[in-house]
């Protein structure tokens, strides 16, 4: 009987466990959701932002293979090429580095994951996975890009507050056109989105290809 009831303790445990690691990170949620891409011109949509380069690679369209076409699609691949980074990727308005290249220093104090692996030349958010929910269902991406709209709102990324940009109806979020194909969103949606540590990520179209590349800036 008691090695019973010991049983049933652990396990009850473990799920208790379970759910915390899983509520670990805010849970952003009806986030007004906007489309980009690697390789997207300046335009007045996007306020004349050019995304060949991202804010942590200013070879980013070279490093990925090319335009990440949104209208010639090869499944969640662009129709022209494979690329050679993750396809599933996406924009928050924050950004690690300040804008003459330094690493902020007050990072540890709200990015919860900064104090195991902070370094003066690599960035902490590139490369991190989110996982993004429309309809029940769910994508996962990687961190490739600063936006929408704005570079220092951790009040929104990091906690619990609304996005600050106001523009498209105060998107706070950039996704890839593949995150955009794998949901069925429209050009401004709306998803809700959560960190996740890529040891919980699942299998799926977004583990194809996983970028592991670092800060690349010219004067680097």
């Amino acid at each position: 009987m008691k090695t019973l009831f010991f049983t049933f303790l652990l396990v009850w445990l473990t799920g208790c466990q379970s759910k915390e690691s899983q509520n670990e990170y805010t849970l952003h949620q009806g986030i007004s959701t906007t489309v980009f891409w690697v390789g997207e011109g300046s335009s007045q949509d996007n306020h004349y932002i050019s995304n060949v380069a991202s804010a942590w690679d200013d070879s980013w369209m070279s490093d990925f293979g090319g335009v990440d076409d949104p209208n010639s699609r090869d499944g969640w691949y662009p129709a022209a090429f494979v690329p050679q980074e993750n396809p599933f990727y996406f924009a928050l308005p924050y950004n690690d580095f300040d804008s003459n290249g330094v690493k902020k220093a007050d990072i540890i104090t709200y990015i919860p994951w900064a104090a195991s692996n902070n370094s003066a030349s690599k960035s902490v958010c590139k490369n991190r996975w989110i996982k993004i929910t429309k309809n029940g269902v769910t994508a996962y991406a990687q961190w490739e890009d600063v936006g929408p709209f704005g570079e220092d709102n951790k009040e929104y990324v990091f906690g619990h507050s609304a996005p600050a940009n106001t523009i498209n109806n105060n998107a706070g979020l950039d996704v890839s056109p593949a995150v955009r194909d794998y949901l069925g969103l429209s050009d401004i949606d709306t998803t809700d989105w959560q960190f996740v540590d890529e040891r919980d990520v699942p299998e799926g179209p977004w583990k194809k290809i996983v970028t592991t590349s670092q800060v690349n800036w010219s004067d680097n």
